[in-house]
Parts: structure tokens; sequence; C-alpha cells
């Protein structure tokens, strides 16, 4: 079968890439056109753009740059109908993907999302699109399928796809010894720092970050670079600061961590589910900040928090989000009590996630549908 996947991030990529590994083990003649990231391209998809063109986030960022998001989703639908695939799976990515979502319906194409907008946060009006036009929605988060029933959208959960793909990780990742070695590290704990994966948010996020390195010295502060961002970039950010900054590493970087301050996204979750106490951080523009304080109805940030319905790690957000209170949280994160408390809350959470095996299962349930 054709198979045209709609991927907008790296998370995205990640996800789409172990689904259509899955997808291939059950049809071995599946043919992938997507817009997507390096790991889909691996798996064999051929990439129509690369999610590093696709990236804008907030409302200020996503007005001075519609006239590319246009010009995209005009091309995408003329690649569609050239395509002609048996599905468009679509994974997250929402505001380009529900417009595509109406397109691909009209023109009688089967309809599949994977993993769900964040609908329950804001314009939930977006979930009379998802009944009008999707086919099968495929939810990731425990709380979404009571979410959707509230609405009449029968939807198939199956469970956090991070837990795959952590666990297929881990089964190749050297031991510490090593990890250190190989990226010139010293003996002293590691301090993760996570600033996000977009030019506008790490720019915001990573000066704040490093500013606490000479209040921590007996630590080592090392940041997870995003791979679709040159080592230069970083460099320019971080000026007298000589600091390691790994790329394609990120699991493993928090595997061998100690503590961990992340950008809000999914990188929370994939830290908490490699174990590593966090401060989780965001800034945005004030212009977004402002509108989405108005209308996101929502009581946290952080999938971490937003899953088990209370605050197990603290969230440092727009104005809050400084060095003293950076400082603070990170102090707090270091002490024996609060990670022995985080860590049991990180048991807990991993229990609602579900099991492992949510890739298989919706190639699975998709084959089934399409046949």
């Amino acid at each position: 079968m054709k198979y045209y996947i709609i991927s907008g991030e790296a998370s995205g990529d990640l996800h789409a890439s172990n689904l259509m590994k899955e997808l291939k083990s059950t049809d071995p003649n599946a043919d992938f056109r997507c817009w997507g990231g390096d790991l889909m391209q691996a798996q064999g998809g051929d990439i129509v753009k690369h999610y590093r063109d696709l990236a804008f986030m907030g409302f200020y960022e996503v007005l001075v740059n519609i006239r590319t998001i246009f010009r995209n989703i005009r091309f995408c639908k003329r690649d569609i109908l050239e395509y002609r695939p048996d599905v468009v799976i679509l994974v997250d990515y929402p505001g380009f993907n529900l417009r595509i979502a109406e397109f691909a319906s009209g023109h009688n194409f089967k309809v599949f999302y994977y993993i769900s907008p964040q609908v329950w946060a804001w314009k939930k009006s977006r979930v009379k699109k998802i009944r009008r036009f999707v086919d099968r929605m495929f939810v990731i988060l425990p709380f979404e399928k009571g979410f959707y029933k509230k609405y009449d959208v029968d939807v198939d959960f199956i469970g956090h796809p991070l837990l795959d793909a952590i666990e297929n990780e881990k089964k190749n990742l050297s031991d510490h010894a090593d990890f250190r070695l190989r990226n010139q590290l010293d003996h002293r704990p590691i301090v993760a720092l996570l600033p996000g994966s977009r030019k506008q948010e790490i720019s915001k996020m990573l000066p704040v970050m490093i500013s606490l390195v000479d209040s921590f010295p007996d630590y080592q502060f090392v940041v997870g670079g995003a791979p679709s961002l040159p080592k230069a970039f970083y460099n320019m950010l971080m000026l007298e600061n000589s600091m390691c900054v790994l790329f394609d590493q990120t699991h493993e970087l928090l595997l061998n961590a100690y503590a961990a301050l992340v950008t809000s996204g999914t990188a929370t979750l994939e830290t908490a589910l490699l174990n590593v106490p966090q401060v989780v951080c965001y800034r945005g523009s004030n212009f977004s900040y402002q509108i989405a304080k108005r209308i996101v109805d929502i009581k946290f940030i952080s999938l971490v928090n937003l899953i088990m319905d209370r605050e197990i790690v603290t969230e440092l957000i727009q104005k809050d989000f400084n060095r003293e209170t950076l400082k603070t949280g990170l102090t707090q994160i270091l002490l024996p009590d609060t990670r022995k408390r985080i860590f049991n809350d990180y048991l807990q959470l991993k229990k609602k996630l579900g099991g492992s095996g949510a890739s298989k299962e919706a190639a699975g349930l998709m084959i089934n549908y399409l046949q």
C-alpha cells in the first residue's frame, strides 16, 4: 500500500519512523512519501519536505511566516493528488495537518491521525473537524480517550510510543564510562540542558540555563543539540562558555545525567521516562504568551504534570523563568529527599502510560482498518 505521512517536528519524525518500521513488517510492499526528517528517511520514506523548514512556533512566528505556510499547504495538496495514496497519516502538527485532513477527506482519501493534536488544551472546536474529516484517531495519552468520548469520537488508545523508542535505544547504548570517554567528559555528575529544537526557543532558553554554570562547579553542564541546527549556532549563544554540545545523543545524555533543565515539550516526558529529575522551563515571545494565556485551558505546560494531573516537576514559565528561580529549582532536584519523591512519581507516571508496543499496535490497527 501507499502511505502519505506528514510530520512537522523532531518528535513526530521519531514516532512516525517507528510506525513506518512496524507497517513494513506487516506490509512488505509499503511505499512511503513523507513530510518529516532523517529518521523517516532511514525507514525508506521519500522525504518531500524536511521538518526543519516547517517548524514555526508561537502566534507571532506563525504570523510572520504565513505566506510560506500557505505555500506549503498548496504544494502538499498537489503532491497528494499526484501520489494517490491509500491513506494519509497525519502526525500531530495540527495547524497544517487539519487543513490537509479536510482536503484529503474531500478527495476521498482515507485519513488517519496518529498522535492527537492537543485539542484538550485549546481550540476544542477542532474536534468537529476531526469528527468530520478523520477516519480514525490513534491517541497516546491516557486521558485523551475520555476527552474524545465527550464529543462522540471513538478513538484508539495505543499507549505512548516513547516507551518503545526509549527501550529500543537502551539496547544499543554504550555504558557510562564509554559515553564520557567518547565525548571527553570528566567524572563530575552531569546536568543535561535541553533548550528545545527550534532557533527561537533555544535563543531564549539556553543563555539563562548556562548562566548557572559558575554556581554549580561540582557538576558539568552538557547541552543536547537539535539535529537540524549547526554547532556554530550554539557557540554563538554560549559565547565564552566552552560547553559540550552533543548531537543525536539526547537519550544517551539523559541516561547519564544526574539532573536536567528542560524546555517544555515532548522532552519533558522523555526525561521522566529516563528517570532524570528535572526543572521544566518555558519562555516565548510576550505577544504569543499573552494570547496563549487567554485561550489555553490547561493547569500545567509539561506533559509530565498534565498526565499526572498534579505538579510532580517544577515549571518555570515566562517571567518566572530567570537565573534565580532556575538556580533554586536545580538546587532542589539535587537534594536526596526531592529526588526520592520524583522517582516515586515517575513510577506512577509510567504505569499510567501503559506498556510498550504502541507503534506495533498502531500499525496493526491501521492495516486492519484499511483492509
